[in-house]
């Protein structure tokens, strides 16, 4: 019997247009201390990535090339490492690595590491971490989402929008959501009460009175950012992970600007959600491993819609 020593790997040399990324034949890591060697059954895209690909991130975010791309993974574990304790080979599981998930195995520290349930498909677990977790620590964390509530989900047609829609929506609140014709039935599907074309004039036409919490998830001109802090009623919360929408000091708004962190319980958290039935992971296509720079491309184009789930 013959053991393969070497895999798949999408990795990037340079920084650059997506040209950059390169499909290299590497040998498979081996596990170190506290960590486990997982078999990919995918990854997600998230347009992050494609911000550090191009070398836009490196002032807070500096990374060592050659570099494998891909933050979420999902999978089995195939070895254990020393000093690794809590899952067993054969063992389902999704996580938020640094790096590596673009592969056909990651090493993964079991710390960052959550199992999965038979009854969550394992390929559309790897839309959850990073998109999920922002979308968790805007909406309950930052934005304090409670029954009873208006929400204004800005931007809910994108792969971390799905998430805070439903969130928002369990939390109890009134959600308004933000979305283009190609996204509004996804949108509505996911829970959101009224659904706002954005590109038929400014939000504020179409809103029926103020919100208590406005969450931006969309990269605006100053201007658009400004035309939403008036939507917020007095005592309410803004809540952005894109560009900061500021606040006149006499609003009586809080105003905050997030980067989400990992934090395995809240992803453990989600995981229930979805085996549960309460959030469903909104797959929009499933692409093989070497398509993945035009992934990038479709992306920077704004052609995407929901999670894209890249499969080695």
């Amino acid at each position: 019997m013959t053991i393969t020593t070497m895999m798949r790997s999408a990795r990037i040399h340079e920084f650059g247009d997506a040209s950059v990324i390169r499909h290299d034949t590497v040998p498979r890591p081996r596990p170190a201390f506290g960590e486990v060697l997982v078999r990919v059954a995918a990854t997600s895209f998230n347009p992050t990535e494609a911000a550090l690909r191009a070398g836009m991130l490196q002032s807070f975010l500096p990374v060592d090339l050659p570099y494998t791309l891909g933050w979420d993974v999902s999978g089995t574990v195939a070895e254990i490492g020393a000093g690794a304790r809590g899952f067993g080979v054969g063992d389902r599981v999704v996580g938020w690595l640094d790096s590596g998930g673009a592969a056909e195995y990651a090493r993964a520290p079991v710390a960052v590491l959550v199992a999965v349930p038979d009854a969550v498909p394992l390929v559309n677990a790897a839309a959850l971490p990073l998109a999920g977790l922002t979308a968790w620590q805007a909406v309950f964390e930052h934005g304090k989402v409670a029954a009873g509530q208006r929400v204004l989900v800005n931007g809910a047609g994108g792969g971390i929008g799905g998430f805070v829609t439903q969130l928002a929506k369990h939390a109890g609140a009134e959600v308004i959501a933000t979305a283009g014709a190609r996204s509004a039935e996804a949108v509505r599907r996911q829970g959101a009460d009224h659904v706002i074309d954005y590109t038929a004039g400014p939000v504020g036409a179409s809103l029926d009175g103020p919100v208590d919490t406005l969450l931006n998830l969309v990269h605006l001109s100053p201007s658009d950012a400004a035309a939403l802090a008036p939507l917020v009623r007095p005592g309410g919360r803004i809540v952005s992970i894109a560009t900061p929408v500021e606040t006149p000091a006499d609003a009586g708004v809080t105003a905050s600007h997030i980067v989400a962190r990992n934090d395995t319980a809240q992803l453990a958290a989600l995981v229930e959600l979805v085996e549960a039935g309460t959030v469903a992971i909104d797959i929009s296509e499933s692409r093989p491993l070497s398509d993945l720079a035009d992934v990038h491309r479709l992306s920077e184009a704004g052609r995407t819609r929901g999670k894209v789930v890249i499969v080695p």
